[in-house]
C-alpha cells in the first residue's frame, strides 16, 4: 500500500457522522488528482464532490485524527474545511414605509409603472434605448430560480444533487428578478430584462449551501461561458476559503465579471464577507428608498458599489412576487448593469466595466468609502465615452 494510500485510509471515512467534517483537497496535478480518486476508491470511499478541473476532492475526515501528514505529501496542495455558506436575504414580514426624498435620485414619473423604485434608482431604464442586455449571459448562483411570468429561464444545473434547478426556497428567484424580470405581466421590470438568465442552484431549500458547491457552480459557469455571475451570499462565521479564491482567480482569468453582495453584518463587524471582499469580484452594500446605508449592510475595506437593498419587491415562487431586504438585493442590480454595459459595449474588458461603473456612481452624503464604496449605482451614462 503506498504513502498516500494509507494516509487516506488513516484519514477518510465513508460515512458522515458527529465525529466527521467535511474537507477539501486540492491535488498539484491532474496526474496526482487522478491517483488520489484511485485509491479512495480502492478503500471503498466515494468522496461527496469531485472538480476535475480544480484539481478538488472533498471527503469527511475524521475529526481525531490530524491531517496534517497529508497536507505534507508532496501530492497534496491544501486541505481546507468546505465551509458552510448562507444566503444574504432577509424575507420583510411587513413592508417598511419611507416618506421618498427630494432630489436629482427621485423616480422620474416617465418610467412605466411595471419598472419598480428601485431600478428607476439606479437609472436603468435610462440605458435601454442602447441595450437592455440581450447576448449577454447570466449566471444566479444561488437556491435556483423557479418558473414564473416574469422570467425568462435559458437554462441552468444543480450543482447540490444533480437534481432539477428548479427554486425550492425563494431568494434566487427574488435575485433573478433584479437583474432580468420581463415585465411582460406588466408589473415588475428588472435592470436587465433581455439578457440569457441561468440557474445555478448551489444554496437548498433554506439558503444553506458549502464552499464545495460553489466551486461546482463556478466551474460550470466557466465551461458554459457565463459572462457575468451573480453572489448573493457569504462564508458563515468570517472563515476565510482559499479554495474559493482560486475559484473566483480561474473564473476572473476567464474574463468573467463576478458580482457579491457584502453581507448583512451591519456596522459592528468591521469587514466584508467573503466571497465579496475577494478583489476579483465588485462587492455591493445596500441602500435604502431614502438613499441611506442600510443598517443591515455590512461595512468594511473593498466595497466597491451601492444598490438599492431594502423592501425590495421582486419575482417569488408560484408565480407571486415578495418584499426581501438584504444585500443579496443590492448585489442584483450592479449584476444587471454589467450586463447592459457588456450588451452596449462588447469590446469592453472586465477591468473598463467595473471601472465605468464606479466612475458613474454618486457618492451617498455622510457615509465613507467602507459603508457604500463609489456610491449609488448610476447606470444613465455608462455608455458614454
Amino acid at each position: 500500500m503506498s504513502k498516500l494510500k494509507k494516509i487516506l485510509k488513516s484519514c477518510t471515512t465513508c460515512i458522515p457522522s458527529k465525529k466527521t467534517s467535511r474537507q477539501l483537497i486540492t491535488l498539484r496535478s491532474s496526474e496526482s488528482y487522478k491517483r488520489c480518486l484511485k485509491h479512495l476508491k480502492d478503500l471503498g470511499i466515494s468522496p461527496f464532490k469531485t472538480v476535475s478541473s480544480n484539481h478538488m476532492i472533498g471527503c469527511y475526515f475524521n475529526t481525531n485524527v490530524s491531517s496534517d501528514i497529508l497536507v505534507r505529501h508532496p501530492y497534496i496542495k491544501k486541505v481546507e474545511k468546505d465551509f458552510q455558506i448562507r444566503a444574504h436575504g432577509l424575507l420583510q414580514n411587513k413592508p417598511i414605509k419611507y416618506r421618498v426624498p427630494a432630489g436629482p435620485l427621485l423616480t422620474p414619473a416617465t418610467f412605466p409603472a411595471s419598472v419598480p423604485w428601485n431600478i428607476c434608482r439606479v437609472q436603468a431604464p435610462a440605458a435601454w434605448s442602447t441595450t437592455k442586455g440581450k447576448t449577454i449571459k447570466v449566471a444566479i448562483l444561488d437556491t435556483g430560480i423557479a418558473n414564473h411570468p416574469d422570467l425568462r429561464i435559458t437554462g441552468g444545473i444543480n450543482v447540490i444533487d444533480g437534481g432539477s434547478f428548479a427554486d425550492d426556497n425563494g431568494h434566487g428567484t427574488h435575485v433573478a428578478g433584479i437583474v432580468a424580470a420581463t415585465g411582460k405581466s406588466g408589473k415588475l421590470t428588472g435592470v436587465a430584462p433581455a439578457v440569457n438568465l441561468y440557474a445555478v442552484k448551489a444554496l437548498d431549500k433554506n439558503g444553506d449551501g458549502y464552499v464545495s458547491n460553489i466551486i461546482e457552480g463556478i466551474n460550470w459557469c466557466i465551461k458554459n461561458r457565463m459572462n457575468v455571475i451573480n453572489m448573493s451570499f457569504g462564508i458563515l462565521n468570517s472563515e476565510s476559503s482559499k479554495t474559493l479564491h482560486e475559484a473566483i482567480k480561474r473564473a476572473a482569468k476567464q474574463g468573467i465579471i463576478m458580482v457579491a453582495s457584502a453581507g448583512n453584518s451591519g456596522i459592528t463587524y468591521g469587514k466584508i464577507d467573503e466571497p465579496a471582499s475577494f478583489s476579483e469580484t465588485i462587492a455591493v452594500a445596500a441602500s435604502t428608498i431614502t438613499n441611506k446605508i442600510a443598517t443591515f449592510s455590512s461595512r468594511g475595506s473593498g466595497i466597491g458599489l451601492t444598490a438599492p437593498g431594502e423592501n425590495i419587491n421582486s419575482t417569488w415562487l408560484n408565480g407571486t412576487y415578495a418584499k426581501v431586504s438584504g444585500t443579496s438585493m443590492s448585489s442584483p442590480h450592479v449584476t444587471g448593469g454589467a450586463a447592459l454595459l457588456l450588451a452596449g459595449r462588447p469590446c469592453l474588458s472586465v477591468t473598463e466595466v467595473k471601472r465605468r461603473l464606479l466612475k458613474n456612481a454618486i457618492k451617498l452624503k455622510g457615509y465613507s468609502s467602507h459603508a457604500q464604496g463609489a456610491g449609488l449605482l448610476q447606470l444613465n451614462h455608462i455608455f458614454d465615452v
